[in-house]
């Protein structure tokens, strides 16, 4: 009798256990049957992520988002009714009857919704929170995703998520900041990449560029040369996809980047489990030059001693504003000083550049520099080109039509950039480089002529001083001496 009691305590145990198993491995996903109000959260399996409702300081405001579960203070990553608050505590989060996602206030009015009942039907629809920090809707066991939330990102790139365009879905992933601290609809500050022939990521403010990070160059965005050692980016470009991701070297790590509206930057931060903050790792905008269009047209931006900005205009510009240039104010930028001639025309070579704005460009990814530069000079629209890659010995083709915007220079790193010059500039500068090279002549024969001028005025001082201090011999002293000298070896022949 009393075995049976222990067998039925075990059985009723491991009954327990596997009950108690069953619940924890669903609280990460919810089936149509299910659903997310009040306190309830779904948290994802490795316990890194949860979603649910919140508010925001002291706002009355909720909505339905994402943030870190094992990160003190509720760090959001995503939100899904941005523009559509609920004013209590009574959201509701469900999959309806068409297999969409909603998301009602108390009166049952819809708030937010992924709409996708009018695209298709899913049959056994299964919403999971991963351990990346994606929400996706998935039909049943299939991994192939009907919605996931990385297609609509807020303020945040969590590792594993893209920046720029899905063309099969027409789905733009962009960064938008949030409007304060309290409110995280959107803000003026969008972070997303541009189309163009060479795709470039850019910050807009309102609707003008505030900062870019330069075209992919094969390793990195040119306008950040290095690579990282805590992380990899990666950048893909084709018929299908153009976009931006990374990964963590340190899987234990955490990261994330975030468009911040306090500062008005791009900011990547990695949490410190030590001291319980998140530590900025890299900002951006970081200097006058990264700010767009700094320098004006045609003209390069240099980062000087103490952190100055100093722009120049390229070779065969000048300002186009002289007085306001002479003021330091450079927005203008330069002008050509002569025009160019097409087949004539040569090029300067720019070292260690961000390559400049790429609206309007056209790549080969296929040609060699020298099949570039022949047919950049053989287009007399083209003003610039460089290589599309700079992996190994450099390859592909990137030329520039119009003026040169947003250009810096950077003291290593970078890449070459050849800027378009005319026949006559040509000219003054080979004469350029001659006279300086004479001049380079003339000053190293004056030194040495200087040089040797002191070392005779050394020379002979000391002669003279040598003199002085000696009695003076007259041609008497000499024969007496010579004669003293004669006698006194003689007279030690005939000892000997």
């Amino acid at each position: 009798m009393k075995s049976m009691n222990i067998l039925s305590f075990i059985f009723m145990l491991t009954y327990l256990l596997f009950l108690f198993s069953k619940v924890s491995l669903a609280e990460d996903r919810i089936t149509p049957s299910q659903n997310i109000s009040g306190a309830r959260t779904l948290v994802s399996n490795d316990g890194s992520f949860e979603l649910g409702f919140f508010s925001l300081g002291n706002s009355k405001n909720f909505y339905l988002g994402i943030w870190y579960k094992k990160i003190p203070g509720r760090t959001v990553v995503w939100v899904a009714n941005r523009l559509n608050p609920i004013n209590d505590s009574s959201g509701l989060l469900m999959i309806n009857r068409t297999g969409s996602l909603v998301v009602m206030s108390q009166n049952k009015s819809v708030v937010w919704s992924t709409g996708l009942g009018a695209q298709k039907q899913a049959n056994n629809p299964v919403l999971q929170l991963l351990d990346s920090g994606n929400l996706v809707l998935r039909d049943g066991n299939s991994e192939t995703s009907l919605w996931e939330s990385f297609d609509y990102p807020s303020n945040t790139l969590l590792p594993g998520m893209k920046l720029g365009w899905d063309l099969r879905k027409g789905i733009n992933w962009n960064l938008t900041e949030w409007t304060s601290t309290d409110d995280p609809s959107p803000g003026d500050l969008t972070y997303w990449i541009e189309r163009n022939s060479y795709p470039d990521p850019v910050i807009q403010k309102g609707t003008n560029k505030f900062y870019r990070t330069g075209p992919w160059n094969g390793l990195w965005f040119s306008g950040s040369p290095g690579l990282n050692p805590d992380y990899d980016d990666y950048f893909v470009s084709n018929e299908y996809e153009v976009y931006y991701t990374y990964t963590l070297k340190n899987k234990s790590e955490i990261s994330r980047i975030v468009l911040n509206q306090l500062t008005t930057s791009l900011e990547r931060h990695i949490w410190n489990e030590g001291s319980q903050i998140w530590l900025p790792y890299s900002l951006l905008p970081k200097d006058h030059c990264d700010n767009y269009g700094f320098c004006g047209p045609n003209a390069n931006c240099i980062i000087g001693y103490g952190g100055f900005a100093i722009c120049q205009c390229l070779l065969g510009f000048k300002p186009k504003s002289p007085e306001r240039w002479s003021l330091m104010i450079w927005s203008q930028g330069c002008v050509l000083i002569k025009p160019l001639s097409c087949q004539k025309d040569g090029f300067n070579t720019y070292f260690n550049m961000k390559l400049p704005d790429t609206t309007y460009s056209w790549v080969n990814k296929s040609m060699s520099l020298n099949e570039c530069w022949a047919k950049c000079l053989n287009n007399c629209s083209c003003v610039a080109y460089s290589n599309s890659d700079i992996r190994e010995s450099g390859s592909g083709c990137v030329m520039w039509f119009g003026d040169l915007m947003d250009i810096r220079q950077f003291p290593v790193g970078g890449q070459n950039l050849y800027v378009r010059i005319s026949a006559s500039e040509i000219v003054a500068r080979e004469h350029g480089r001659w006279m300086n090279k004479a001049w380079r002549g003339v000053v190293a024969v004056a030194v040495v002529a200087v040089m040797v001028g002191v070392v005779l005025y050394i020379y002979r001082s000391r002669a003279n001083i040598k003199g002085e201090n000696t009695d003076e011999i007259t041609p008497q002293h000499e024969m007496e001496l010579s004669s003293m000298n004669t006698s006194t070896i003689g007279s030690t022949t005939n000892i000997k």
